[in-house]
This record gives structure tokens, C-alpha cells and sequence, in this order.
């Protein structure tokens, strides 16, 4: 069921709308970015949530109970989401709030949520600092894959492994704090590592040339450059570094539309690394994805693992509710929680009462194969202990 209310897409995932639906059904809410800038990511994110609660209560949902979803377009507007918010924390029925947008969202989803107690599990931008250990909040939860400090450690060391001697490494971000703090810190962490850090270029968000980044790098000779940034940021960089010649390394952090690019640019020498397998890995977890998803939404499949894992973990915690649920059931189910995400992802994800995000991250790292004319993995998982 879809229909327009107030400029706000609301949809259920149950065939039964209103009280009668609630009554016997585990309610969430989720306020993503469906049409705004974000839209690829976090719209693909609030998809995959959708179609696989579809997928559940098409089978019967959670112990014989369907799972009703109701969807609100926040566009990443600050003042969307506390909208949105504020609906869901008045519904007496729900007991999770999912959010699917930009950072700028958190704020004033979280002071909603905390006004009345209802969890909020954040599914496809970067995790709030307060979901990490050592002193997790009990309502914020996260699934989704960034972590820029971790991010950018491994990068650095896998450029380190990859690389005899000396190397010259240019970084990019965009000029926001979290992009521009990752590569800060990319710069300490290669103190000592034999890594000389010849630039750093920090793009505004509406840039529209990156000539100009691309060629202080370029003239400064970087053999590697690497990128924590929106993807517009590193694919437009890596491009512009290409038109002018130059002959290196790109590494860049794995975005949901990572795999999709991987296949147009088909550049060797473009590598990204994710926590997300990708779908070139044919699992059977990808084919049950990409048979669910097929005519039930505008974004290639390949967009839909963060949804898919966030989904999985949400079920995984509402089987663990006794009926009639409430927001603290959830909540305590959710402190305490191990999820097998069948090779979504290197390795399970783990919560305790001080740690929301996971006890392990695992990365991959992927590009073109000019051979194979395929997306390969060039790098297998990396696990590195969250503390």
C-alpha cells in the first residue's frame, strides 16, 4: 500500500493498513532519503528494507506476525526527519525507528527517539559516534558499513603491503568534517610507514570541475592517491586525475554503487575497498537478493546489500521479542544480538551492551579485470578488531 500524504511517501509492507495492521504486527518506521541527494544510497538502502520485509511476510513474517514498515521521504532535510520522527514516536505502536539519510538527519531523530524511548537503527550513512565502544547509548544502533578512521587505516595499510619502498600519496576528500577528518588521519597514520603525504585536496560539494584538485596532485607526482569521500568526490577525481595522463594507483571507499562503477570506468588501476561483498561474488545470498528485487525497484540490485543487512538484523532482533512487543523489548534484544549475515559481509555482526556497531570489521578490496572483462576481488578479507 503507497499513497501521498503531506508531500511524504508512506508505505506498508502489509496488506492490512491502520490500528487493525498494528495490532498484530511488529511496527517500524523509516525516514530515508527517497528522492533527495542521497537518494542512491540511502533510497536504495530503504528499498532493500522494504522488499525483504515483502519477501518475510510473504512467507508468513516473525513467528506467524507480519512486519509493517512505514516509509517517509526525509530528503536529508534536518527538518524532514524531526517531522518524521515525531509521527512515528506519537505512534503508540511502533517500536523501532529506522533512519536511511545524511548525518545532518541524526540530530533531531535522536531527540525524538530519546523523547519516548524508541530505538533507532541507522542503516546507510555513517554511524553516529555513539553506537561505539566502549560506552554505546542503549537506543543507537548502526549496520551500516562506514567507519572513516578504521576505513582509512586499512587503506593505507593495504597501499603499504602493495608497494616496495617509498611511495608518494595524494589524499581527496570533500570538505565536510567526517570526509575531511578521514583523510587527516590517513595523513597521520602513514607517519612512519615510509608513505610521503604530497597533498591533500578537499573538493566543496558542489564542485563541478575537479581539474584543478586532480593536477596538484598529479604535478606533486602521487603514486597512490585514496579517497574517503561521497562517491561523486572520488570518481569525478580519479577521472579528471585520468584525462591528464596520469598512470597511478586510485583507491577509494566502496560506496553501494561501487560495483555498478567498477564495470563502466574498467580501469585496472581503480580499486575500492568495502565491508560489503559484492555481488561479482555470485553467493547465493546475491541470488535470493537479486530474485527479490526484480520489478520492485529503480536501483540495480547491486545497490541493495545495506538494506539487506540492516533487514536481517532487524529480524534477527524482533525473533528474540516476546509478544505483545514494545520499544524496551526491542531495545534490550538488541543489546545483546550476533548476526550471521551469510557472506553479506566477512563476518557476523556482533552487538553487546557497550558496543552498537560490531565486534569485528572486515574488508575486501575489488576492481576491473581487463582479462576477465569481470569485477574481481584483488584483496580477500582484512579483519580488524573495533575498540
Amino acid at each position: 500500500m503507497r499513497k501521498m500524504i503531506a508531500g511524504y511517501l508512506i508505505a506498508c509492507t502489509t496488506l492490512v493498513p491502520g490500528a487493525a495492521a498494528a495490532a498484530d504486527a511488529y511496527v517500524l518506521g523509516l525516514t530515508g532519503d527517497m528522492t533527495g541527494r542521497d537518494s542512491a544510497n540511502s533510497g536504495a538502502a530503504a528499498d532493500g528494507i522494504r522488499i525483504y520485509f515483502e519477501r518475510l511476510n510473504a512467507k508468513g513474517g516473525i513467528n506467524g506476525r507480519k512486519v509493517e514498515v512505514l516509509m517517509r521521504d526525509n530528503q536529508s532535510e534536518p527538518s524532514r526527519a524531526a517531522t518524521d520522527a515525531q509521527v512515528f514516536v506519537n505512534n503508540d505502536d511502533l517500536q523501532l525507528i529506522i533512519s536511511a539519510s545524511l548525518s545532518s538527519t541524526y540530530a533531531p531523530t535522536i531527540a525524538e527517539a530519546k523523547r519516548k524511548g524508541v530505538p533507532i537503527l541507522f542503516s546507510a550513512g555513517v554511524c553516529p559516534t555513539d553506537v561505539f565502544p566502549p560506552k554505546a547509548d542503549p537506543l543507537l544502533f548502526c549496520t551500516s558499513g562506514y567507519a572513516a578512521e578504521k576505513d582509512v587505516e586499512f587503506a593505507v595499510d593495504y597501499m603499504r603491503k602493495m608497494t616496495s619502498g617509498q611511495f608518494k600519496l595524494g589524499l581527496v576528500s570533500m570538505a565536510i568534517p567526517i570526509s575531511r577528518g578521514g583523510m587527516e588521519h590517513a595523513a597521520k597514520y602513514s607517519a612512519g610507514k615510509n608513505i610521503q603525504v604530497i597533498g591533500h585536496e578537499s573538493a566543496p560539494p558542489p564542485t563541478v570541475n575537479y581539474a584543478p584538485y586532480a593536477t596538484k596532485l598529479k604535478d606533486a607526482g602521487a603514486d597512490w592517491v585514496l579517497s574517503w569521500a561521497p562517491w561523486v568526490t572520488q570518481v569525478k577525481t580519479f577521472e579528471a586525475l585520468r584525462q591528464q595522463g596520469w598512470s597511478g594507483r586510485f583507491i577509494s571507499y566502496g560506496h553501494n554503487v561501487a560495483e555498478e562503477e567498477l564495470k563502466r570506468i574498467k580501469d585496472p588501476g581503480f580499486l575500492v575497498f568495502t565491508t560489503n561483498a559484492m555481488f561479482s561474488d555470485n553467493q547465493p545470498i546475491h541470488g535470493e537478493i537479486q530474485a527479490a528485487a526484480a520489478g520492485k525497484t529503480k536501483y540495480p540490485y547491486t545497490y541493495l546489500n545495506e538494506g539487506w543487512i540492516a533487514a536481517t538484523v532487524i529480524e534477527a532482533a524482533l525473533k528474540k521479542v516476546a509478544w505483545p512487543p514494545s520499544r524496551a523489548k526491542v531495545a534490550e534484544a538488541m543489546n545483546a544480538l550476533t548476526v550471521d549475515l551469510s557472506g553479506l559481509r566477512g563476518g557476523a555482526i556482533v552487538w553487546s551492551g557497550q558496543n552498537h556497531y560490531r565486534q569485528d570489521l572486515y574488508y575486501r578490496v575489488y576492481g576491473w579485470d581487463g582479462a576477465t572483462n569481470r569485477v574481481k576481488t584483488v584483496a580477500d578479507w582484512v579483519n580488524k578488531p573495533v575498540n
